[in-house]
Order: C-alpha cells, then sequence, then structure tokens
C-alpha cells in the first residue's frame, strides 16, 4: 500500500472515530475493567449460554441512550436536574440515585486499581524476567500521573485519552478472538435464553446487566451530550451515536467473552484471581501474548478511571445546575479523593475480580430508578415541547422497567 493511500485510511478512521462524539466517551467509561472481568468470568465459569443476557442489555442500553440524550437535548437540562425539577419526589430520587451511584463507582475503582496494578506488575516481571515491584508503588505511581492528567485536563482531552485506549483494548481482544477460534455453534445456542443451575450465575446475569447497561451510562450521557456542544438539531445525530455505541459495547463485551470461553472454560478456571487472567492469552501465544493481554485490560482500566473520578462532580453540577469546570477547586478536590480510593485494594481482603463483579451487580439494582423516571419525563408534553416518545421507544421503556426489576431481584437473590 502506498504511503499516501495509508495516511488517508488513519485519517479517515480517526474522523470515523470522532464522529462517535459521547458514544465515545461511554464506550471507554463502560468497556473497562469491570466489564472484562465480567464477561471474562461468564466465559470462563459458562461459556457462551449467556450471550442472550448481553444482547438483551445492549438493546436496553441504545434505548437507555436515546431516551436520555433525547430529553436532553430538547430540555437543554441534564439528567438529575430533569429528575430534581420535574417529578413529585425528584429531589429525594435524584440525591437517591446520586449517594447510590458515586457508592459503585467508588467500588468499581477499587477494584480496578487492584487489577490493573497486579497486571503491571506481571507485566514487568514477563519483561525483566524478576519479580515486579509492589502493587503499593504501582498504585502510587498510576493515581500521581492521573491525578496530574486531570489538573490539567478538559473533557475534549479526556477523549482523546479514551479514544487510543478503546483502540488498545478493541486490537488486543479481537486479535485473540481469531487465535482462539470459539465454536460457532456454540456461541448461536447462547442466544437461546438460560440460566445455568450453578451457584453464582442469578450474579453474573445481574453483571452483565451492570456493566452493560450501566446506571451511571445514562445519567453520564446526558451530561457529555452536554460538554459535547449538542441541541435539539442534533436528535438525528445523537440515535446514531447512540446506535454505534451499543452495537460497539455488544461487539467488545462479545469478543471477551467468547475468548474466554474458548480458553478459561476449556481449562476450567473461575476467573476469581487477576493473574487467571492471563491465562486467556499465554496457554496460545506465550509471554508474548500474555503481554498483549495486560496491555489490553490495562488500557480498559485506565479508560474507565477518568469517567468514574468525575462522576461524582459531574452529579453534584448536575443536580445543582452549576457550571461543569473541570479546573474548578471542587472537581479537583473531588477527583483527588477518588483517585486515592485507588489504596484501598490493598487494606482489602478480597481479589479484585470478586470485587468488580460485586460492583458491577450492585449496578444493577441502581437501574430500576433510571428508568422509571425517564419513562414518565419523556412522555411530559409541557416538558418535552412536542418531543415526547413514540409508540417503539415507549414499548422499549416499558420493556426495560420489567428487565431491570428482574436483574435487580437477581442481584438480590445471590448477594442474599
Amino acid at each position: 500500500m502506498k504511503e499516501g493511500n495509508k495516511r488517508s485510511m488513519w485519517k479517515r478512521l480517526i474522523i470515523a472515530l470522532s464522529a462517535i462524539g459521547p458514544g465515545l466517551f461511554l464506550i471507554g467509561y463502560n468497556i473497562g475493567t469491570g466489564s472484562v472481568t465480567t464477561m471474562a468470568k461468564v466465559g470462563a465459569e459458562h461459556g457462551m449460554v449467556l450471550t442472550w443476557a448481553l444482547a438483551l442489555s445492549c438493546i436496553f442500553t441504545y434505548v437507555l441512550m436515546v431516551a436520555y440524550g433525547k430529553t436532553t437535548l430538547v430540555t437543554g437540562h441534564t439528567a438529575l436536574n430533569n429528575i430534581k425539577g420535574n417529578l413529585r419526589i425528584g429531589k429525594v430520587l435524584a440525591i437517591y440515585i446520586m449517594v447510590a451511584l458515586i457508592i459503585g463507582e467508588i467500588l468499581a475503582l477499587i477494584g480496578i486499581f487492584g487489577i490493573v496494578s497486579e497486571l503491571i506488575q506481571e507485566g514487568i516481571s514477563l519483561i525483566t524476567g524478576k519479580p515486579g515491584p509492589a502493587t503499593a508503588w504501582i498504585t502510587l505511581v498510576l493515581v500521581v500521573l492521573l491525578y496530574l492528567l486531570l489538573w490539567v485536563g478538559k473533557y475534549q482531552s479526556f477523549e482523546k485519552i479514551l479514544m487510543f485506549f478503546v483502540i488498545l483494548m478493541g486490537l488486543s481482544f479481537i486479535t485473540v478472538f481469531f487465535m482462539v477460534k470459539p465454536d460457532l455453534g456454540e456461541i448461536a445456542g447462547g442466544l437461546v435464553p438460560s440460566i445455568p443451575e450453578k451457584d453464582g450465575a442469578f450474579r453474573l446475569v445481574a453483571a452483565i446487566a451492570g456493566t452493560t447497561c450501566s446506571a451511571a451510562v445514562f445519567i453520564m450521557r446526558s451530561t457529555v451530550v452536554v460538554e459535547k456542544g449538542w441541541n435539539i438539531e442534533n436528535l438525528k445525530e445523537e440515535k446514531k451515536d447512540a446506535a454505534v455505541s451499543a452495537s460497539t459495547m455488544f461487539f467488545l463485551s462479545f469478543i471477551i467473552m467468547a475468548v474466554a470461553a474458548g480458553t478459561l472454560h476449556v481449562m476450567g478456571l473461575k476467573l476469581d484471581t487477576t493473574l487467571e487472567m492471563i491465562s486467556l492469552f499465554e496457554p496460545i501465544g506465550g509471554k508474548v501474548a500474555a503481554f498483549i493481554l495486560i496491555l489490553g485490560i490495562v488500557g480498559a482500566g485506565l479508560s474507565t478511571v477518568f469517567p468514574i473520578v468525575l462522576i461524582a462532580p459531574w452529579l453534584i453540577s448536575d443536580y445543582t445546575g452549576r457550571p461543569r469546570n473541570i479546573r474548578s477547586p471542587m472537581y479537583r478536590i473531588l477527583g483527588l479523593i477518588g483517585i486515592l480510593f485507588g489504596f484501598s485494594m490493598q487494606f482489602i481482603n478480597t481479589t479484585p475480580p470478586l470485587l468488580m463483579v460485586f460492583a458491577q451487580a450492585f449496578q444493577a439494582l441502581i437501574l430500576p430508578a433510571i428508568v422509571i423516571p425517564i419513562l414518565i419525563l419523556i412522555n411530559q408534553k409541557v416538558l418535552m415541547k412536542g418531543q415526547t416518545a413514540g409508540w417503539k421507544l415507549n414499548v422499549g421503556l416499558g420493556a426495560l422497567v420489567i428487565f431491570s426489576i428482574i436483574t435487580s431481584y437477581f442481584a438480590l437473590v445471590d448477594f442474599f
């Protein structure tokens, strides 16, 4: 291929990725370490039999993205602001959503730092042939570097960083997918709804819903839509963006599940520890392949950190109607507090993958409080200025109410 054609191809790719808009930010947020861990654990323990749960979650993700995005574009207000100001118990509900989301994201952040630091430690060991530095020191370096980026950053710069990590993560798992070559018959069988009769199966279904159809994603979407500068003229663009985002989430999550089904499931591993994740690649391509996996998962984890750290100040700005300024004292102080939670894994007596699955299942418990309010808001004629939901969107949201209640029940049953 000629040099000019190569440059033209890369230019078209970058333009296409940039056009994803807010969806790119949410792909980076959603397909992070929690999603990788959940999908890999599902594939390891049950093969592809829960593919239906992933597909259904991604369809509902699209429905909620469209609903929250459209409401924000029409009203000009973000999600919590709309809930607080236009529902009878809106203030109480908005506070509950804000607190629950922050707790859930803190749990996820702790698990992310645990997984990423252990994988970096193992990566250094693979390169040098010697034991890597302590995870506490690796966490310290990550905390300092990430906070420096947060200190000087702005939304547009985070979007570019996330683009890099999403591409890195995607290429890593697509590579191993073709190396593993999972059985197509088993994949097709996974589209038939069924739940394995094994301990923890309900929790994993809830975790799939929690990590894919994540409550935080839809609250955050209204914020990043505003940050992008979109308005009511971008309604068609918003739907297209939601479709690309949801389908990309399904594709990457499916790839990860299939890779785990073709490696860990065959080997009889359950993915209870971080180092078991390396077994996804090492049996196929040795240390080089294991290092590729480490790059992919570390990229997934770091792509998630920025949205998680920003969620508390963004939610507060959303609720109070304050301007969103990443360089303001509130953002910098809350960002520092959030990043410092990364050290918590050093003091918790569990493994990072197990904590991550718990954190994702916890997200499923919040989902009904996200779905029901938007179903009411998007059908308020005065609020929506004649742009209320059509019958298709209402059917989708109605089905999602049922789905959210069922997955919440699954999470509760498995926890208690």
